[in-house]
């Protein structure tokens, strides 16, 4: 479960994220849109406790994360948009080192099943400079995964995957939502975020401008039209296009 309130985050006089209020509960995956600047990522960092708001409250599985982080971020996963990996440690390492991190018993025995569900099972011994972007990305979803997070943030989680890599990547957050994690994904591929989310949260400068489900938002825009996809539901709910 993940429950923000009135969160805000100013840099300076310039407003990043104002007076935010959303909800997503186990099972839910919500789609985060916007335009570049919308204050996505600045959202994403806010809930992950990478970055403090400036007022506001979050909390995660239950966790207040301001009083208690520790028990927060032990109970969530954040994927940023550009993975961040240690040039000398293998897979297998990086996997050992995360492991370690949260205290994950046997980890290998998750490891491995992590590995092959992501296409890295053959390259476990590996440095990251021997790795392609794609799958530089992999391992950084794979080591947010080891220790079954409850709460997921994703930050473009599919730039640099290939058709094939995206598929199996939608049908993996899918499934762990299914099983009960709350997943917020934030991606410029909205036909794909269609695939994925039941509900959806629009920003405009920092702005909540709709949220809810897919259907009802789609309601809001769609002026009684059939069949508008989230692409032509950003345009009208922001008066402008993705980019």
């Amino acid at each position: 479960m993940i429950e923000v309130e009135a969160l805000a985050k100013r840099y300076g006089s310039f407003t990043a994220v104002r007076n935010l209020t959303f909800s997503v509960r186990p099972g839910e995956v919500l789609g985060l849109v916007g335009p570049n600047g919308a204050g996505k990522t600045t959202t994403l960092r806010c809930l992950s406790g990478i970055i403090p708001p400036t007022s506001g409250s979050v909390r995660v599985a239950g966790h207040d994360l301001s009083a208690d982080p520790v028990s927060a971020k032990r109970a969530l996963a954040f994927f940023p948009d550009e993975p961040r990996l240690f040039d000398y440690l293998t897979v297998r390492q990086h996997l050992a080192f995360v492991a370690r991190i949260y205290g994950v018993a046997d980890h290998e025995s998750l490891a491995t099943p992590l590995l092959q569900e992501l296409e890295l099972d053959g390259k476990a011994d590996a440095l990251p400079g021997e790795l392609s972007r794609g799958m530089k990305q992999k391992l950084v979803i794979a080591c947010g995964l080891l220790h079954s997070p409850s709460v997921m943030f994703f930050d473009e989680p599919l730039t640099g995957l290939d058709p094939l890599g995206i598929r199996r990547m939608k049908d993996s957050i899918v499934r762990r939502a299914q099983a009960g994690a709350a997943i917020v994904l934030s991606s410029h591929l909205l036909h794909l975020l269609e695939e994925v989310c039941t509900n959806v949260l629009i920003l405009k400068k920092g702005e909540k401008v709709a949220d809810g489900t897919l259907a009802g938002v789609s309601a809001q825009f769609s002026n009684g039209e059939a069949g508008v996809s989230l692409e032509e539901i950003f345009i009208r709910a922001t008066g402008g296009s993705e980019g």
